[in-house]
Formats: C-alpha cells, structure tokens, sequence
C-alpha cells in the first residue's frame, strides 16, 4: 500500500484512454482516479470507427476486469501498487462561466474537488486546452509522457566525421574498415577526410564492428535516381533485405515516398523475394473533413491515396517500359495494392512490402498494430514528417513514427534516416525551411 502523505492523486482525461487503453498501468504506487464523465465519453466512444472506437472499448473492458477485483467507488489495489478509483461527484462551487454543457468541464472539476480535498492532484490530458484549463482552475497538469521521445534529439541514422586519409583510402581500397567506436546498427557515417572536399558513405555493422564502403552510385531505380547522399542512403536501406523494417523521416519533398514506392516496386517486379507492393496512408484530413465520398472501396480510397497514385504514375512515365503502361494495369495484375490502414488490421501479410505513408499521424499502439502484420519475408517501410501532423492529440514527440526510431535504433532488423534536402522545387524547400 502507498504510503499516504506521499500518494500523489492523477486524475486521467478520455483522451489519455483513447491514445493508449492501458495508461492507468503507468502510474505506479499512486492513485489514479477515472471521473465518472470519463465513462460516458467512453461510453459515446465505443462505436466509433477505426482505432478510437477500439481504444475505447479496451479502455472500458480494462476498467471492467479491475471492477471484478473489488469496489471501483472506494479504490481497488492494483498490481503495480497504484489505487485506481472511479470519482462519482464534482465540487457544485461552480467558477464564473464555466459552461457543465461540456464533458471535459465535469471532467476538471472532478479534479478540483479532489484538490480541495487536500490531495496532490495531477491532471493528466493530451488535450492542451484542457490543461491550461486545469492550471487556470489552480490544478497542475501534465501530458501523458508514456511513449514520448524527445524530437529535436532523434535519431536520424546519420552521422557525419572527419577521419585521417588513411582511414578513408583502406575503405575505398578494401570496401571496408574496422572502426572503435561504438554506433549503432546499420547507422550510416558520412566520413571527410582532413584537406579533401569529397565524402564518402559508410555503413555500419555492428556484429563485425567493421565501416564497410557504398558507393555513390547514381543508378536508376525505375527512373528514379538518388540525388544527394541522404538518399543514396536511403535507397541502400530500401533495397536491403536483410533489413526488415525502415523508417525514413524528412520534411516535404525530401523524396521519401518516391524513393519507397520505387525500390518497391522495382523488387516486386525483378525479384521473386516479394509478391506485392502494398501500399497505404492514414486516413486523415487536412482541413475540414470532406464528408462521405461516392462509390465503391476502391472510388472512396482513390481521392485519400492520390498522393501515392501520383507517386506511380511519375515512376511509370519515368520508366517507360512498354509492358508497365499504368497503374490501374499493375493494380490488377496484383504487383500493386493499396489499401486502407483500417483493413490491414488482422492480416497476416508474408512476403510483401509494405509503405505506410505519412506513418506521423499513427499513434504508438497504430504502428505497433501494423508492423506486427508483417509476416515471414515481409519488409515494411514508414516515411513521414514528424513536424506535419493532422491528428488530434498526438504530436511531433509522442506519434507513432518518432517513437518507433528511437525505440527501435538498437535493433540489427531496423534502419533509418533522416532526410533533410528537398529535391522537389525551390519553391517546396522554401516553404518547408520558412512556412
């Protein structure tokens, strides 16, 4: 049992549910208080589509196996030493103003009551509004950490040193070189030796502990050709079997789809390693949602995916070989599926490779869902802009794609690289640098 006069109170909002169903686990040695209007948010949530619906509904299973254990009204002990409680009333001195038409205010004054109290109240939200509101109410109020990274240190796969010119002719010579320092697997280091103005690319091999050389090449991938050394890189990633799962972060037109989607279909169609190129996005607007679209599946994903259909068509017309003609001809031979994120959940997808774009507006739990779809001989791609998120109460810390570079950095089956140089216009790398 917490010792009392140091049990510190975290009054958890719907939203911190919905992100992640099990964050009461997260509190240890504490009390963690569930207002009752958390409930009915939940309650409202529960039929909803996609991952907000399902969150939802775990959320509530979740509190309903903890109500098994004992009284939800009085505190019921958990296994991580955390007292969770379902708070029933509100303080009915209600501030000036403050409108009880919305949820989120039943929600706040659960936890003033509570502070008044005398408890160490901590109100837990993802929603910013909600927070401020909290410490105008004289509450402090804190973001759900869990499954956050810090953005402005992640990992970016690259790593630039200046070496002897020794160092840099044995890597030349031999196409590899043995290296002290510790990096981590398949980091890429981009070495400048003292008095040269050239660069050279090195990969690392952690197993070997050894640099071993890649070459610059300009080759054309489906007419596709890497354009500076980040996505020389990148391409050596993409083409890479033996690594499982990239990720390749970067700001508008630094080519991170492009580069994918050609490297993918170029081994689906040369290779027999893999059968189809899977393609999909997160279904979210930019904007105010549109509404209901006409048609069929493949009408309705046609006006959300045209980015990826702009994509093909700019590598078939590029390519231009005679039997590759279009991308509904692709579609229907099978090379080529692209598919809504929403029914890739409960595949089990062996031998295919698979681009998630815009991967910034999945949550931790979304990606998770997805890369664990990969079956045997699958390799998975996710490109985005941790800066560019459209989803409510996720960002450039805390979305899926950042939080699966920096927990995945250690492993020999993942690689990764931040792209930086737009390669798209001018005009595109202005408004990405200024805008």
């Amino acid at each position: 049992m917490p010792e009392k006069n140091n049990l510190k109170t975290f009054v958890i909002d719907t939203n911190v549910l919905i992100h992640k169903p099990d964050a009461i686990l997260s509190f240890r040695d504490n009390e963690v208080v569930i207002p009752l209007w958390v409930l009915e948010e939940l309650d409202n949530l529960k039929s909803a589509e996609g991952e907000k619906g399902r969150n939802a509904r775990r959320a509530v299973r979740f509190l309903d196996e903890m109500g098994k254990k004992g009284s939800l009204n009085k505190g019921v002990m958990m296994e991580n030493g955390s007292i969770l409680r379902v708070e029933l009333s509100y303080d009915p001195k209600i501030p000036f103003g403050f409108s009880l038409e919305k949820p989120d205010n039943k929600i706040l004054l659960s936890a003033v009551s509570l502070h008044q109290q005398g408890k160490s109240v901590f109100f837990v939200s993802k929603d910013i509004n909600a927070r401020v509101k909290a410490i105008a109410l004289g509450l402090k109020a804190v973001d759900y950490e869990k499954q956050k990274v810090d953005i402005h240190n992640l990992y970016t796969g690259v790593k630039e040193l200046v070496v002897s010119g020794n160092i840099v002719k044995e890597l030349t010579d031999r196409g590899e070189v043995e290296w002290k320092e510790t990096l981590y697997p398949n980091q890429y280091v981009i070495l400048k030796a003292a008095g040269n103005e050239g660069s050279y690319i090195a990969r690392y091999n952690k197993e070997k502990n050894k640099l071993f050389y890649i070459k610059k090449t300009r080759k054309k991938i489906l007419g596709v050709k890497p354009l500076n050394d980040q996505q020389v890189i990148a391409l050596d990633l993409l083409m890479d079997d033996n690594v499982p799962l990239v990720t390749l972060v970067g700001k508008a037109g630094t080519g991170k789809t492009l580069l994918s989607i050609a490297a993918g279909l170029k081994k689906v169609l040369d290779t027999d390693i893999y059968t189809r190129l899977l393609i999909s996005r997160p279904i979210v607007p930019m904007g105010k949602d549109i509404g209901y679209l006409p048609g069929d599946k493949e009408a309705k994903l046609k006006n959300w995916m045209q980015p990826l259909f702009d994509n093909l068509e700019y590598i078939i017309a590029s390519y231009k070989k005679t039997d590759m003609n279009s991308v509904q001809e692709l579609i229907h031979q099978n090379f080529i599926e692209i598919e809504a994120l929403t029914y890739i959940r409960g595949r089990s997808l062996p031998h295919q490779f698979i681009i998630i774009d815009e991967a910034q507006n999945l949550s931790p739990h979304e990606v998770k869902t997805i890369v664990s779809r990969a079956g045997e001989g699958t390799k998975v791609v996710l490109t985005g802009d941790p800066f560019q998120i459209d989803t409510p109460y996720l960002d450039s810390n805390s979305n899926g794609l950042s939080y699966l570079v920096e927990m995945l950095k250690n492993q020999d089956l993942a690689g990764h690289v931040t792209l930086e140089k737009s390669e798209r216009s001018r005009l595109a790398e202005l408004a990405a640098e200024m805008l």
